[in-house]
This record gives structure tokens, sequence and C-alpha cells, in this order.
């Protein structure tokens, strides 16, 4: 039996959390939040694999190189979101369910922040729950690979 498995894709400043901006990002730490998705998806006999990186091109190559060797991506672009038509594309290339998570509620913070040049292309978004954001999202991809493999 295959051995399934979810890439976590954190973008840029992620890697501050705990210490960035506690009261829009909250208290933990971005190990933390990956050893709490790491529970929940073997608790669901998925591998996790977890990624950041501050470079919108690394994020674009992870795509590339995991998009077939995964069932799906769960992702946090952080500020590409709004810039990235490569990660973007990137997601479209590989055709994988892909769940799109932010920790603030990317539609109450300022206006440039509002727009999200991949929500279009994934299974879905969400948004504003702190850390449980990436446990939400990861839920619904984990439903979304399970219900297409039906």
């Amino acid at each position: 039996m295959k051995i399934k498995k979810i890439l976590v894709l954190h973008g840029p400043n992620l890697n501050l959390l705990g210490s960035r901006e506690p009261s829009t990002y909250g208290s933990l730490s971005l190990q933390e939040i990956n050893a709490r998705l790491k529970k929940i998806a073997q608790k669901q006999k998925y591998a996790l694999l977890s990624y950041q990186s501050n470079i919108e091109g690394a994020l674009v190559t992870k795509i590339q190189k995991w998009g077939s060797k995964v069932d799906g991506i769960l992702i946090n672009p952080a500020a590409y979101t709004h810039t990235s038509v490569a990660i973007r594309d990137a997601l479209v290339a590989v055709g994988i369910p892909t769940v799109e998570v932010h920790l603030s509620n990317i539609h109450k913070r300022e206006s440039f922040r509002r727009q999200s040049l991949i929500s279009d292309v994934v299974e879905g978004q969400i948004v504003g729950f702190g850390p449980k954001s990436y446990e939400l999202g990861l839920q619904a991809l984990i439903q979304t690979i399970e219900r297409q493999r039906a």
C-alpha cells in the first residue's frame, strides 16, 4: 500500500512565528505548528513533509519537485499570497488537491492583503483562526483527498 503524503509549505517570515507580532499571528512557533500537524496526519495515516522559505522560487521548486510525489498540498504562501503568479502557476501545473491557509483573516486586513492570487485554483481557503487554521486546513485537505480516492 502506497504511503499517503502531504506537503506543507510555509511562506516568508513564518519562520519568525512565536516572536513576530503575536497579537496578529499567535504565540506558537512554526516548529510547534508543524508538530501539531504531524500528529493529526499520523492519526489519519499520512506522512507530512514541511518546508518553509522566504524565497519565492524555492517554494515554486518544492511544488514542482513534490507535486507528483504527494497526494496534496497545504500552503500558507504568506506575503506571496498577494503577489505570486509563479506560485499560482506551479499549483495549477501539478494539479493536486491544495488548501490555502492563513493565521490572520486576510479579508479584514489592509486592502492590499485582501486579494489572494491562488484562492481560485485551490480547493478552499481557511483564514483567521490562528494556528488552528492550519489544523482545519489539513483536515479539509485529507477529506478532499479521501473523497477523490473513493
